[in-house]
């Protein structure tokens, strides 16, 4: 008796091994099952909350706006996509079909791999979600790099869905038993997850070879980068998911003696904000020349915080200048009533100092 291979050449078998391979295939069909359902409920999780559970976060006019967390990603996303995060929040219409169209592809994908039906695509699908969510997202979390956990297992998970199909109780399957003739289907097979993928084993093992390959590498080189602890000791991160940190460029002092910089904040945790409680003008030996305390700071005009983006942004706070992760905006400290404008012609350096007792020095030069 024989039997056609994933190769499509004949090979000679007994019952025995007929049935021995039907059981290895059956088995693997029910082990896939699990992960190919909670993939799914990830992903369309996702997805329902912005659509039906949580529509606030599609809200621009929400407090839950997706656009925030999006901005807050933008400090330590890799491979130039900041600089896409960066265009898209000066873009609205751009920025919002973006979200659009990447929370549908979650719950499109997500309900097609929990039914399995189109299980390849769907996986396929949830790999490129995965690598744009780790590239983004994966630096942060406090304690852990959270995010890049769940995305990197999430990428492993989609190249088994992809290679192996959809397994047991999917839709594809049933599809192919109403209508069997799809079998003969180059679409179906490369679709769907019904049947092994229409090549010879060899090409299938090189395919499946590659995809682990580029799994690893991917996944072992952003973990190394951002934590190390590879080929690298242990080390928090290029940039912190945890201590705020900010950066500071363009400082001017004015002939009227009004100073004024840009200011970025480009680490730490975006669950809570970081506060500027003073801001001292220094000359070259150190000694203190203005001073702009906790209630100057507070009580700013809107029109010293020029903000380029609309969503997270530096403004007054209770305690001082409030600022929310991957703020941006160029900042103008009046000049106090009376203040000798003749001494602070030797300003050298603006010094910023946070709640947490952080400073934050730039250097100030004189129009």
């Amino acid at each position: 008796m024989s039997i056609v291979t994933l190769d499509s050449t004949a090979a000679v078998s007994g019952p025995a091994v007929l049935r021995s391979k039907a059981d290895a295939r059956r088995i693997a069909a029910l082990s896939l099952l699990s992960i190919r359902f909670i993939q799914g409920f990830i992903y369309w999780g996702g997805g329902s909350r912005r659509f039906i559970y949580a529509p606030a976060k599609l809200d621009p006019n929400a407090a839950t706006w997706m656009a925030n967390k999006f901005q807050s990603a933008m400090p330590g996303a890799l491979l130039g996509t900041d600089h896409i995060i960066a265009f898209l929040l000066h873009h609205f219409y751009l920025l919002y079909a973006s979200l659009i169209l990447f929370s549908a592809a979650e719950l499109i994908a997500g309900l097609f791999l929990m039914t399995g039906f189109l299980t390849r695509v769907a996986a396929l699908t949830s790999i490129g979600l995965s690598v744009a969510l780790m590239l983004m997202f994966g630096w942060q979390g406090a304690t852990c790099i959270d995010e890049w956990t769940m995305a990197a297992c999430n990428l492993a998970i989609g190249a088994t869905l992809m290679l192996g199909g959809s397994g047991a109780f999917s839709l594809d399957n049933a599809l192919l038993a109403r209508k069997p003739a799809l079998a003969e289907r180059g679409w179906f097979r490369w679709m769907s997850g019904a049947l092994p993928l229409p090549m010879h084993s060899g090409a299938f093992q090189k395919i499946a070879l590659a995809v682990f390959a580029a799994t690893v590498v991917f996944n072992v080189a952003t973990y190394n980068y951002y934590r190390g602890s590879v080929i690298t000791p242990f080390h928090g991160g290029p940039v912190s998911p945890s201590k705020h940190h900010l950066a500071l460029t363009d400082g001017v002092l004015l002939p009227n003696g009004v100073v004024r910089f840009h200011a970025y904040l480009d680490g730490g945790t975006p669950e809570a904000p970081s506060n500027v409680m003073t801001a001292v003008l220094k000359s070259s030996d150190g000694s203190m020349l203005e001073q702009w305390d906790g209630t100057a700071l507070s009580h700013l005009p809107a029109s010293a915080i020029a903000n380029e983006f609309a969503y997270n942004r530096f403004a007054p706070g209770p305690f001082g200048l409030r600022a929310e992760m991957g703020a941006m905006a160029t900042i103008t400290l009046p000049a106090a009533s009376g203040a000798d404008t003749a001494s602070l012609r030797n300003a050298a350096t603006l010094q910023l100092r946070t709640v947490n007792g952080n400073t934050f020095n730039v250097a100030v030069k004189t129009e």
